[in-house]
């Protein structure tokens, strides 16, 4: 049965009885129609897949056919391309709406009350009035690229809207097709509630607002998700309500502002934070590459805070805990490369941090470097390679883990491994507490050189920036060596400025002195917290 753009498809197997009244209504599966706007009617072989609803983009119009087992339960509007699909409140079942064609004056807007699938299967479209997909149900919402396709959703520019995928409830990015997303208002894709990503490849090319943002708690398991072109945030998780809930298990209702990251390849190139979470940070696996490129006098457009900003933001943060036992993460900003407002512990993985006016890793809690490969990058003093928050009390602990620290470390270090300096000097001259003077003044290091650092079997060969703090502080599990000058080959890890493991020749030895003491940091906070 068609009615306008609109085509109901009622199995024979299901169809029943079609009650005919009062020679205007028909009523097929417990949905009335007023003949009088009934366009055709016919029987053929078509197949119905129930608890479907598949809308066909073509330019200006859109075609729309919904299942008969779920006609009574849907309302669908059409302007257009612009389809709006309203489920009534007694939905129990999870419809799946599959989106294909193109149009670039077209949009879906979903209401209900129930959880239910969004199927991307080659669409390509753009809304010049709004948000591309605005779904204001707030259950559960399943966003999946179907598989092989390759799928393009734009916004308008100087719209009311909060992105250009927006959900009111969670939303589930998945499928192991590809999703283009440009955000040309706010955000590439918002939702109040938390958000999840598995198998999904997933390119945010352009927004003015953040390129994720969520509540609650958002986690990536899989998939690949490239963000460029960031007005603001590139990755921004929020807390749903006043208060955390704690984590949950399989963090059923759980209101955190947590992001767990434990898998996938993540690439973020901002202009602000590249990763900011309002509760704690956990990294377990996966390959991040975070770049913020605003400047120390930037003026940015930060939806989460002030207008303007006069500190550089930092690449990877949170307001809470800090903690990477697994993958790779490449930070490179111009605040602190990575920053925690509580405990930040280091136990595995492979981390490089470069700051180009602060420290590299910082902690407003205590520091705990457990294991894994850390390589950190400060400006020059009064910023470390790795800082904890002394003047508060707290401290950095080195416990374990190969280390490559330019800039030193944060004064008051308790080094249970041993570290060294490559220079004669045993200890930093910067003044406790951080915030100080003083660097270790006879440490040295050359700029732009390849260096291996090998710890037993193992060597790590890695590139020195073009400036930084005046130290170099090094350590390992068993006493290490240095040397300067080498030709490196293996396994690139850090976007090019180290291998691990690394195959080396040529250089010459470069010796290392006893490190007891430290240097002084660049004070708790970093640049600040702009929320």
């Amino acid at each position: 049965m068609q009615v306008g753009n609109v085509t109901y498809l009622f199995p024979a197997s299901q169809a029943g009885v079609m009650p005919f009244s009062d020679g205007t209504t028909l009523t097929a599966m417990g949905k009335s129609f007023t003949l009088s706007e009934v366009d055709k009617m016919w029987v053929d072989e078509t197949a119905v897949t129930d608890s479907t609803v598949t809308i066909a983009y073509n330019a200006s119009s859109a075609a729309v056919t919904v299942a008969g087992n779920i006609a009574k339960y849907v309302t669908v509007s059409l302007s257009g391309a612009h389809v709006s699909i309203a489920q009534s409140s007694d939905l129990a079942t999870e419809i799946t709406y599959a989106l294909s064609g193109t149009s670039a004056n077209g949009s879906l807007t979903l209401a209900g009350s129930y959880k239910c699938t969004v199927s991307l299967a080659g669409v390509t479209l753009t809304n010049p009035s709004g948000a591309a997909i605005n779904i204001t149900n707030s259950k559960r919402i399943q966003l999946s690229a179907k598989s092989g396709t390759t799928n393009t959703l734009t916004d308008c520019a100087s719209g009311s809207q909060k992105a250009c995928i927006y959900s009111k409830g969670q939303l589930q990015l998945q499928g192991n097709g590809t999703l283009n997303v440009t955000g040309n208002t706010k955000h590439g894709i918002k939702s109040a509630s938390y958000i999840s990503v598995k198998n999904l490849t997933l390119n945010i090319t352009s927004t003015v607002g953040d390129g994720i943002n969520c509540e609650e708690y958002m986690e990536i398991k899989s998939g690949t998700l490239t963000l460029s072109g960031i007005g603001d945030d590139g990755i921004q998780c929020d807390l749903g309500g006043t208060a955390s809930t704690g984590i949950t298990t399989d963090h059923e209702d759980e209101d955190t502002g947590n992001i767990y990251l434990s898998g996938g390849t993540v690439n973020v190139n901002c202009e602000y934070k590249g990763i900011k979470a309002a509760g704690d940070l956990e990294i377990t696996d996966g390959d991040i590459h975070v770049v913020s490129n605003a400047s120390a006098s930037s003026n940015g457009n930060h939806w989460g805070g002030s207008s303007s900003t006069t500190s550089a933001p930092e690449a990877i943060e949170a307001k809470g805990a800090v903690s990477i036992s697994g993958g790779q993460i490449y930070a490179y900003s111009a605040d602190d490369a990575i920053n925690a407002g509580g405990t930040l512990t280091i136990s595995g993985g492979m981390v490089y941090a470069h700051s180009t006016s602060n420290d590299g890793i910082d902690s407003n809690g205590n520091c705990y470097i457990k294991g894994g490969l850390v390589y950190a990058v400060s400006a020059s003093s009064p910023e470390v390679g790795i800082d904890a928050n002394t003047e508060g009390g707290y401290k950095l602990y080195v416990q374990g883990g190969t280390i490559v620290a330019i800039g030193g470390l944060e004064s008051g270090a308790s080094l249970s491994q041993s570290c060294y300096s490559t220079g004669s000097s045993s200890s930093g001259g910067g003044r406790p507490g951080g915030g100080g003077w003083g660097g270790s003044s006879t440490s040295s290091w050359t700029a732009n050189t390849w260096y291996a650092l090998t710890v037993g079997s193992t060597t790590f060969a890695f590139k020195t920036p073009a400036s930084g703090g005046s130290a170099m502080v090094v350590s390992g599990a068993s006493t290490p060596t240095l040397k300067s000058g080498v030709t490196a080959s293996g396994t690139s890890i850090f976007d090019g400025v180290g291998y691990y493991p690394a195959t080396v020749s040529g250089g010459s030895s470069v010796t290392l002195s006893s490190y007891s003491g430290g240097n002084s940091g660049g004070g708790p906070g970093g640049g600040g917290w702009g929320w």
